[in-house]
């Protein structure tokens, strides 16, 4: 009856070890996406000047059928009447990319942002804009983006250059003090918006200045209209994924304001990019998954091995 009880005992041990090992493998097994790029020119300050882009040049995809991404719950449309960061309203939206070459109404390239010299190359590739050339997931065709392709840029820079913030931007910028790391390292860049166009938000990351001004923190911060005259007056520059989503033309008029990450639902904005904030989260729970896993595993093997110590390499006979 002891041996019974002991081969009982051990195959109870055994499974456990042979379940958690085999699904600690299968934990181990998923990929991760890649840590972000840092910039390769230390040394060279934000460039100062604006995006902007030409309201001719991109034409509007018509609305995907995306019922299944749209949260259908009430979250994903915030509330009007939100005191920190209210709407700013009827906003004149023009279109940019990543990779945009320089026009005559557009001087300023696209392959580096305000604040990454290397925007392009750590986006992964040029965004391309044409409808026919973008998959049902809001990306270009041909790579994966390496960073979130739902982005904005609006008309104002923190920075001066690398070492210097501007003078007013501890006062302005309602996030400052809890964001602020050194003195030229933005407190802007991957911050979220709410952009809103009919009876559909899309929600996406502040990459970029623009369009044509970077100073204009009485519209970005306050209740002041876009002093860029430009463009119809446009106040933000959206991505081609932002555009498809909410299926708006450029120089089309939408709503936006910043949110929380804690207030963005989910969506197809949440999917992809080493910056963007809920990508990072999920590497930290799998780490901590496999973690816990391999501590299981261990504590398991430890079982087995007492009990051959306790009965002897016979036992199970």
């Amino acid at each position: 009856m002891l041996a019974e009880r002991s081969l009982s005992s051990f195959v109870v041990v055994a499974s456990l070890v042979a379940a958690v090992s085999a699904f600690g493998q299968g934990a181990s097994s998923v990929s991760a996406t890649g840590a972000a790029a840092a910039l390769k020119k230390a040394g060279t300050a934000p460039t100062a000047q604006s995006k902007s882009a030409a309201p001719a040049q991109t034409q509007s995809s018509p609305p995907r059928n995306i019922s299944a991404t749209v949260p259908s719950f009430s979250s994903s449309m915030p509330h009007l009447g939100y005191a920190r960061y209210p709407w700013k309203l009827d906003i004149v939206a023009t279109v940019f990319w990543v990779g945009e070459q320089p026009t005559e109404n557009n001087p300023t390239p696209n392959d580096k942002s305000s604040w990454d010299t290397q925007w392009m190359q750590n986006f992964g590739g040029y965004d391309d804009p044409d409808p026919t050339k973008r998959t049902d997931n809001y990306t270009p065709v041909g790579f994966t983006p390496k960073q979130n392709p739902f982005y904005v840029a609006l008309p104002y820079n923190d920075c001066i250059d690398y070492n210097s913030h501007k003078p007013e931007a501890s006062r302005v910028i309602p996030w400052f003090k809890q964001k602020f790391v050194r003195s030229g390292k933005t407190v802007l860049k991957g911050q979220w918006i709410a952009i809103r166009y009919g009876n559909r938000v899309c929600y996406a990351q502040w990459e970029d200045c623009g369009p044509f001004v970077t100073d204009d923190h009485d519209y970005v911060f306050g209740n002041a209209r876009p002093k860029n005259t430009s463009n119809r007056g446009a106040g933000i520059d959206i991505s081609p994924g932002v555009r498809d989503y909410l299926g708006i033309s450029s120089s089309g008029r939408c709503d936006w304001r910043f949110v929380d990450v804690s207030e963005v639902p989910a969506g197809p904005w949440r999917n992809l990019g080493s910056n963007n904030h809920f990508v990072t989260q999920q590497k930290v729970e799998k780490a901590r998954e496999h973690t816990e896993i391999s501590s299981r595993l261990e504590e398991l093997r430890r079982m087995r091995d007492a009990y051959f110590q306790q009965n002897g390499s016979g036992a199970a006979r």
